[in-house]
Parts: structure tokens; C-alpha cells; sequence
């Protein structure tokens, strides 16, 4: 699942899970609000991570600037 476009445009999945990353958050937990197997959210975060758009705090994920501006870009 490509959450970051070639052109620079997250996906909708991506946009959701960026939004649910205002506070740092488990993988786990990040998984039970959106629904979502664990190891696909897994698989986003990492996408994401190296994209610039999360930052891992130890064991939790959350929403970069960067990854703040896409998630609230219309």
C-alpha cells in the first residue's frame, strides 16, 4: 500500500493515519483506532518515516510538520 504518491500526495489511508498521529502513539494503538492489521500500519509507518512525514520518539509514532501540513492539505 503506497501512502506517498510520486507527485508528493499522500493517499487517503495515508492522510487518516497521519491524522490519528497528533500525540505519540504505539503501532498497536495506532492500528485499533483505524481499523487497520497491524502489519499494514506497520508497513505506512515506515513508508512514511522515510518520507519525513513521522518521527519515531522510542516506541511511538508521531505526525511531522511536514506530515501535518499533507495530513490537512485538501
Amino acid at each position: 500500500m503506497a501512502c506517498v504518491n510520486p507527485d508528493g500526495t499522500i493517499s487517503p489511508s495515508a492522510k487518516a493515519l497521519l491524522k490519528s498521529l497528533e500525540t505519540p502513539l504505539g503501532a498497536d494503538e495506532v492500528s485499533g483506532r483505524l481499523g487497520q492489521p497491524l502489519f499494514r500500519v506497520r508497513s505506512s509507518l515506515r513508508e512514511m518515516v522515510e518520507a519525513g512525514l513521522v518521527v519515531v520518539q522510542g516506541d511511538k509514532y508521531q505526525a511531522s510538520e511536514e506530515g501535518k501540513k499533507k495530513a490537512s492539505a485538501p
